[in-house]
């Protein structure tokens, strides 16, 4: 029997400016880098209804502001913006059903 084939191999990682090590495996071989998020784009973090949009295409908002209204679960939850800017383009109108992880809307 090859004992190289029986010893584990780690890899090391960098993850929110820190490096760990983990146990490579296939699933690990596989996985997809990690991406920070932008900011400027704004996702469904769960499947719903576009209840309400706010704000319109080129309307400058600031940090705070509410941007529309994502209904998940009979929950009514109000996406706001996280940075100051103005919106570049809104991809929703009202009544749309979302997946999670789609784009709702794009700040310059």
């Amino acid at each position: 029997m090859d004992d190289q084939k029986n010893t584990p191999e780690y890899r090391t990682f960098n993850f929110d400016d820190g490096n760990y090590q983990t146990l490579f495996t296939k699933k690990f071989a596989n996985h997809k880098p990690h991406v920070p998020r932008d900011p400027k784009k704004i996702y469904a973090f769960i499947p719903g209804t576009i209840l309400k949009v706010y704000v319109k295409e080129k309307e400058k908002v600031r940090k705070g502001d509410p941007l529309l209204v994502l209904q998940a679960m009979k929950m009514n939850n109000i996406l706001t913006a996280e940075i100051s800017g103005s919106i570049k383009k809104i991809y929703v109108k009202n009544g749309d059903m979302v997946p999670k992880t789609q784009l709702l809307m794009e700040f310059k």
